[in-house]
């Protein structure tokens, strides 16, 4: 699992991540990505890389999103893929953090 981050002009930080989000991946990242989380109030997290997503995936988004709900900050998760997209749906995290496919829209909500 890779990820990188981009800080936009805007204010919003976009959180690209690449690869199997399994235990494996959830393990490799879960640092960066808590700090990243923890540190900024409106995250784009880009899933358009993401080929499979496991519970402990879930769980990653999941602790992310509560510690920015926490500080008044919002989490959005932009162009998963179609099985990726499933996962969020099916248990019920998308009620939790928002999905779009529309980086505009992404941003937006993003920012609130």
């Amino acid at each position: 699992m890779d990820i990188t981050f981009e800080q936009l002009p805007s204010g919003v930080t976009v959180i690209s991540l690449k690869g199997r989000l399994d235990i494996t991946g959830a393990m490799k990242i879960d640092v960066q990505f808590s700090a990243v989380t923890a540190a900024n109030r409106a995250v784009v997290v880009d899933l358009g890389g993401v080929e499979f997503l496991a519970s402990m995936g879930l769980r990653t988004l999941i602790v992310g999103a509560k510690s920015m709900h926490s500080k008044a900050g919002r989490m959005v998760l932009w162009r998963p893929r179609p099985v990726v997209e499933e996962v969020l749906v099916t248990s019920g995290t998308s009620t939790l953090i928002p999905i779009v496919q529309d980086f505009a829209e992404a941003e937006a909500q993003a920012l609130g």
